[in-house]
């Protein structure tokens, strides 16, 4: 449970970030909250050679409003999307889905960008990140470059980066207002990674739905976009045959691994009872 020998490295800027992790090549990571990276190490299943540490970075922190567009720097901690009024107000989805990583311990020092940028299945932020449209810039020796959440994933900790690139920012369209909004996550125990869970993002016009995203987590070696189960309950009241019809087109995309969390045909049972109950949550919100 020790890591093996490695360079540690804290740059004060971005520039000087992607310099280094250019010049470094493949043996250099970032770091930003360690969570996932550091048990790695520990495990010596992740062996870098140098460490980029991120912390330092300003320009990679803060949240803040572009229009209808809410911009939150890569190293932004889920802590403070917590204790951020913007977020609450314009993005309650986003607070709802912060509020369930692990604990307040893991959630001081864990950041946005950590959580949506190593492509771990079982992260939460992902398919909330594709569930709202969002989008990615990212920064590297060749310029910036924005990549769509739903573009990102490519497979388990596979992502659309390349060499030397750093995630800097996550761009998040604000839903319009009186949307509704859910993430139903199901888990052993606090702390846990989901066994699965489903984020929902929907408007309602004369009590059918009017619009609906959903996105999955750790139901497949990517977050997952259920098209077709947002189809089933457009032009719905969310009856119980809607419902029904939106579970059973979500489960037929999920390709879990069976593990200490179930078997896969439990997982993809109770992944589509979270897509229910978090459409029939995020319809009692809308306005």
């Amino acid at each position: 449970m020790i890591p093996g020998q490695f360079s540690y490295h804290r740059p004060g800027t971005l520039a000087d970030a992607v310099k280094l992790l250019a010049d470094l090549g493949d043996e250099a990571r970032p770091l930003a909250g360690g969570h996932s990276l550091i048990p790695m190490m520990k495990l010596r299943l992740a062996t870098p050679e140098h460490l980029v540490d991120l912390a330092g970075i300003g320009e990679l922190k803060g949240i803040r409003r572009d229009g209808g567009t809410v911009v939150i720097g890569a190293m932004t901690t889920q802590h403070e999307l917590l204790a951020s009024t913007d977020i609450a107000s314009a993005l309650p989805i986003l607070h709802e889905t912060a509020l369930l990583i692990a604990d307040p311990q893991v959630r001081y020092c864990g950041t946005l960008g950590g959580n949506v940028a190593n492509g771990d299945p079982g992260n939460d932020m992902p398919a909330l990140m594709m569930t709202l449209g969002a989008s990615y810039r990212l920064k590297g020796p060749g310029g910036d470059r924005d990549v769509a959440a739903r573009d990102f994933y490519q497979g388990a900790y596979f992502t659309a980066l390349e060499p030397g690139e750093i995630l800097a920012s996550v761009s998040i369209p604000v839903p319009p207002a009186g949307h509704g909004y859910a993430y139903e996550k199901l888990k052993r125990k606090v702390g846990d990674y989901a066994t699965a869970a489903a984020a929902v993002v929907l408007t309602m016009s004369g009590g059918k739905v009017a619009t609906c995203s959903i996105g999955l987590t750790n139901l497949s070696e990517t977050p997952l976009v259920a098209e077709a189960a947002a189809q089933a309950v457009i032009g719905s009241a969310l009856d119980a045959s809607a419902l029904k019809n939106a579970a059973a087109a979500a489960v037929a995309i999920m390709s879990p691994a069976g593990d200490g969390r179930g078997p896969a045909e439990y997982r993809k049972h109770v992944g589509g009872i979270m897509v229910e109950r978090a459409l029939k949550r995020a319809a009692a919100k809308a306005a």
